[in-house]
């Protein structure tokens, strides 16, 4: 097995007219210049993470260990951690967000919701905690604790606070009609996602290991350029 650090604008798997330059061709490259056989080993993709979304990806490289892998995922014996930028500030300092997640009826297929009018709603739970309030924003650590698409921006959405950067998801449930005008600083056409903490067991010998990676770097960025912007605030409110 591997574990890849994605970076955003990559995706997983060759799909429709994008056939090459995804992750599962550079790890297939990756294999063949290690293998007296290329093309003996292929890269199982186990579990996928949206095209813009950053961070932490595992790969099976064999069949048994794609078989334990995968089964490992949807028993949900794996845990998964990320880190959002979401619009507007939270409440609380902690909570779950649990809400059934199901096709969108949008006449868009690839969108999901959480509305009661979702087509084929599962159910869907996402443990939060607040990291850092910044103006106009919140970070936040994200659990989901299961494995929906779009889970973790359908459900922030949903509640009011959306993504910074989503092209998809608005508040309230709603759809965006057109890409959302980024922050300062913010590449177009990235929602501030980052799959920052994996734990699993290794499919063969049943170690529980854990994997970390720091936010990705334009997350980073804005983040600090943020807290520099309330300082700024601080400093102009009381008259210094």
């Amino acid at each position: 097995m591997l574990v890849v650090d994605k970076p955003a604008g990559v995706i997983a798997h060759p799909t429709g007219a994008a056939q090459s330059h995804t992750l599962a061709n550079g790890l297939q490259q990756y294999l063949d210049e290690r293998s007296p056989l290329p093309g003996l080993l292929r890269p199982g993709i186990v579990h996928r993470l949206d095209r813009q979304t950053s961070g932490l990806m595992v790969v099976a490289t064999h069949h048994r260990s794609h078989a334990e892998l995968s089964t490992a995922f949807e028993s949900g014996r794996v845990a998964k951690t990320y880190v959002a930028l979401v619009e507007g500030e939270l409440r609380r300092e902690s909570g779950t967000i649990d809400l059934p997640i199901g096709r969108a009826k949008t006449g868009r297929g690839v969108l999901m919701s959480a509305r009661g009018d979702a087509v084929r709603a599962r159910p869907a739970t996402t443990h939060y905690r607040v990291l850092q309030r910044l103006p106009g924003h919140t970070l936040v650590e994200a659990r989901p604790r299961t494995g929906r698409n779009h889970q973790i921006r359908v459900h922030f959405a949903q509640v009011g606070h959306p993504l910074v950067g989503d092209e998809f998801y608005a508040a309230g449930g709603t759809f965006r009609t057109e890409p959302p005008d980024p922050p300062a600083g913010w590449l177009p056409n990235r929602h501030a996602l980052h799959a920052a903490g994996l734990e699993l067991a290794h499919p063969i010998t049943g170690v529980w290991m854990r994997f970390q990676s720091p936010p990705a770097d334009d997350i980073r960025g804005l983040v600090e350029d943020l807290q520099v912007r309330g300082r700024v605030d601080v400093l102009l409110s009381s008259g210094t």
